[in-house]
């Protein structure tokens, strides 16, 4: 699976805490993977083209598919921040 990031996806990214980038990291490697893997709580979001999967209990990564071999990384954060 090849990952596109967005520039906010960059910039969020960048300020995250050490320990959630390097969670991140293993998350998206088990989503080039496979993005159906249950440990990534992979979801779709109502109403959107969008979904979502968990880097912990508290982050997650908004994300879409450009097709079926690539998908572009659009925001990180907090769960409560990121779907406004």
């Amino acid at each position: 699976m090849k990952i596109f990031y967005s520039q906010k996806f960059n910039k969020v990214l960048i300020s995250l805490p050490t320990g959630i980038k390097r969670i991140y990291k293993k998350q998206e490697n088990l989503f080039i993977i496979n993005w159906k893997d249950p440990r990534l709580h992979a979801k779709k979001i109502i109403g959107t083209v969008l979904l979502s999967f968990r880097i912990t209990r508290k982050y997650r990564v908004l994300f879409k598919f450009a097709d079926e071999n690539s998908a572009s990384f659009l925001s990180i954060g907090h769960r409560k921040d990121i779907y406004d």
